[in-house]
């Protein structure tokens, strides 16, 4: 049975999850699901680079792996409103940093699943991080949550970027909005 290309990331996704789960109870913390050819080898490596100076805060160099054109989350913002969007975001959370838990490589799309976390020393102005912290005074507070993002690539620049983000995660850490308590005393049904 001859399977397209969506099909394969999905495979590649929920197998990357499975592995995750496995590796975690042996310790490991990351897992890689990379089809071997050239394409999703160095589409993964710069998506691996890109992470990398982010986390050194590097927005410069982030924004030179994008396409002039890119799109971000639907909408085409190029490299200009990329920049505009991460500097917001460095200046909300000037320590922000993302930990690859799971990164899956299928041809030209890059799925990376990751802890982000950061403190909210900055007032944000433009409506990122769901739009959530527009000129809301920092907290202080530190943040930890999940991030999946999907990323695709052509001719070595990634040309598209949407992200799926725990933003009530972040708001609760962060002290924005009230803590949900779990419910700890139902057993589960086995």
């Amino acid at each position: 049975m001859k399977i397209n290309r969506r099909q394969a990331l999905t495979v590649a996704s929920v197998a990357a999850i499975t592995t995750a789960l496995d590796a975690r109870s042996m310790g490991s913390t990351e897992t890689n699901e990379i089809e071997h050819t050239k394409p999703a080898t160095t589409n993964a490596e710069i998506i691996r680079r890109q992470n990398d100076v982010l986390n050194r805060g590097d927005i410069a160099a982030a924004v030179q792996l994008y396409a002039e054109d890119a799109n971000n989350n639907g909408r085409a913002i190029g490299r200009q409103g990329l920049l505009a969007v991460l500097t917001d975001i460095y200046t909300t959370f000037p320590d922000w940093h993302m930990e690859i838990e799971d990164l899956d490589a299928v041809g030209d799309d890059v799925i990376v699943r990751g802890n982000v976390m950061g403190t909210h020393k900055g007032v944000g102005q433009r409506p990122v991080n769901g739009g959530l912290l527009v000129g809301v005074a920092p907290t202080g507070k530190s943040f930890k949550v999940q991030h999946i993002h999907w990323f695709k690539l052509k001719d070595g620049l990634i040309v598209q970027h949407r992200a799926t983000r725990d933003d009530l995660g972040m708001m609760q850490q962060l002290g924005l909005l009230p803590a949900v308590k779990r419910d700890t005393s139902a057993t589960p049904n086995k």
